[in-house]
């Protein structure tokens, strides 16, 4: 049920719950969802509140309203993740390995050193760190930085083992619109050779990734460190594959 204390939206909670619902397959594609009088009488809250829920998921193309019929789950279709790894490795999916992504520095709110290519660089931004390995051997590291405003309140959730794209899509319904990245070959500090289990002198692929929302350009930045000696890495954006 809904939580009037938490500080998360009456509307964003149930909104949460009907993505679940769909999510889980209660409501399955083509399925009629229950209607805004009957929401707001089954969580005890108010019509204007109900109609905010189901227009976030109408936004998010989630829902679809017919007239004089109702509203609609409609068909899913799938979705390039601009955040996560999953997606965009395509030797790795295409042969069916599984990704293993843990948390180096857990999110939190900080003060960003300068850097002329962070568009955070001497302001604050959530920052977050992870590894990714397959079949236990460390391929990529990702440090992460979010919009200060734009994600206010995301080191509330557990990151650990899931999905970025996710939680941004569907606890702030966010989407990005845009993104582009620049490549170049570097080679690893100490710290990040230990973590991917190559030599400093190993050349690695370094990826500036600047991801932009209807709300905010640079929304998110990212720089990636990613071992080629092994596999091969490629990244789709709005449709333009970029491979290495």
């Amino acid at each position: 049920m809904l939580n009037p204390g938490s500080p998360v939206p009456l509307y964003h909670q149930l909104a949460d719950i009907l993505l679940e619902k769909i999510r889980s397959g209660e409501y399955p594609a083509g399925a009629r969802i229950q209607s805004e009088h009957d929401l707001a009488e089954t969580y005890g809250i108010g019509r204007p509140t109900a109609r905010q829920a189901t227009d976030l998921l109408v936004r998010k193309n989630i829902l679809v309203r017919k007239r004089g019929s109702g509203t609609f789950v409609t068909e899913q279709h799938q979705e390039i993740d601009l955040f996560s790894l999953g997606g965009t490795i395509s030797s790795f999916r295409e042969k069916g390995i599984m990704l293993e992504t843990s948390i180096i520095h857990g999110i939190r709110l900080t003060d960003v050193s300068e850097d002329m290519e962070n568009p955070f660089s001497r302001t604050r931004a959530y920052y977050l760190s992870r590894l990714s390995r397959v079949s236990g051997k460390p391929v990529l590291i990702e440090d992460i930085y979010l919009h200060p405003a734009l994600f206010s309140g995301i080191e509330r959730f557990d990151l650990e083992g899931r999905s970025l794209s996710r939680i941004v899509a569907e606890k702030f319904y966010l989407t990005p619109v845009r993104g582009h990245q620049n490549f170049r070959i570097g080679f690893p500090d100490k710290g990040r050779a230990g973590m991917l289990s190559v030599a400093e002198t190993t050349p690695i692929l370094v990826v500036k990734r600047f991801l932009h929302f209807p709300q905010t350009e640079n929304g998110v930045y990212a720089e990636l460190y990613c071992r080629t000696d092994r596999f091969v890495f490629s990244q789709t954006i709005g449709g333009i594959q970029n491979g290495s």
